[in-house]
């Protein structure tokens, strides 16, 4: 009798961290969350965590990590495993897969958090049965991850989808944003904070009727279509706090389907929208979730490297 393979999951945000361990949606056999604070505070409460459940569950295979970043996903680099630039305080250049892997003594698979979620999607949720694809999440930030011909996307560093420029009518729309590096790129224009600094208001606190959904419909729908001309995805996972307006998902579809205006000629845009622009089947599960994919990926990509 083959004895079942047991892993653990770690969502780093930017705000909370969550970790898990499990074998996937159904079998989720025990989670913490507690709030981002320090490295030096938070990479041992992941590692007690999980030296306390192997105790009970038995042994891991292995650890995901799907982290904030900009980090550095690459397993040859120096700094892999590394979250690198961020401008979170105390957190630039902090080797956390490292840190993990060191006191577990365990495989430990690294990525961005929303490329971590998009594989969880892929694997048990929105984007079964694709091999191209996006997952972006509109919260506290903006961020986006991709699976490309069946392989999450990465390149030179990875996808940075909430810093793309965005066409800005000053006139219509003189909020600046709020964004440190880029002022009114997507995430500066269009993430919970720029939400609030704009009408003085969090956005769950404003009725469906303002001016301000139609307003954030309208930039994330510019996004989307440049993401949809560019990568040619067969769905967008659309995620993250902001989207738990229900009307949001509505306004979004008619833009985009405005914005692109029958350009892209595929039944998908033009016919199905509503299954095309999709909430993550996962809901706020997806990024611990993703994570023990991350997991069982490297495990997966271990094995397939002794073969």
């Amino acid at each position: 009798m083959s004895q079942t393979l047991l892993y653990g999951g770690i969502e780093a945000g930017g705000t909370k961290f969550v970790c898990a361990v499990g074998t996937g949606p159904e079998d989720v056999r025990a989670e913490i969350r507690f709030p981002t604070t320090t490295p030096e505070e938070n990479i041992p409460q992941c590692i007690a965590f999980f030296r306390e459940q192997s105790s009970i569950y038995g042994a891991l295979t292995a650890v995901g990590i799907a982290s904030f970043g900009p980090v550095d996903p690459h397993p040859h680099a120096a700094t892999y495993g590394y979250i690198t630039t961020t401008p979170k305080p105390g957190w630039a250049n902090t080797n956390v897969a490292g840190a993990v892997q060191q006191a577990l003594d365990v495989p430990v698979g690294f990525d961005t958090d929303v490329n971590g979620a998009a594989l969880g999607e892929w694997r048990w949720g929105a984007a079964q049965g694709l091999d191209t694809f996006i997952y972006l999440t509109i919260g506290t930030g903006i961020g986006g991850g991709a699976m490309i011909n069946g392989r999450l996307l990465h390149g030179l560093i990875h996808p940075e989808m909430g810093h793309i420029p965005l066409p800005h009518d000053w006139q219509a729309d003189p909020f600046p944003g709020r964004c440190p590096y880029h002022g009114d790129c997507l995430e500066g224009m269009a993430s919970g904070p720029a939400i609030e600094d704009r009408w003085q208001k969090k956005g769950q606190d404003l009725p469906p009727d303002h001016p301000a959904w139609d307003l954030e419909a309208h930039y994330l729908a510019l996004a989307l279509h440049s993401f949809i001309c560019t990568l040619s995805p067969q769905r967008i996972i659309v995620g993250g706090g902001v989207m738990a307006q229900p009307h949001l998902f509505t306004l979004l579809r008619q833009k985009v389907t405005d914005s692109l205006n029958g350009y892209v000629q595929h039944t998908a845009v033009l016919e199905n929208i509503k299954t095309y622009i999709v909430p993550p089947a996962l809901g706020a599960h997806a990024g611990v979730l993703g994570a023990l994919a991350l997991a069982q990926q490297r495990t997966m990509d271990a094995s397939a490297s002794f073969q």
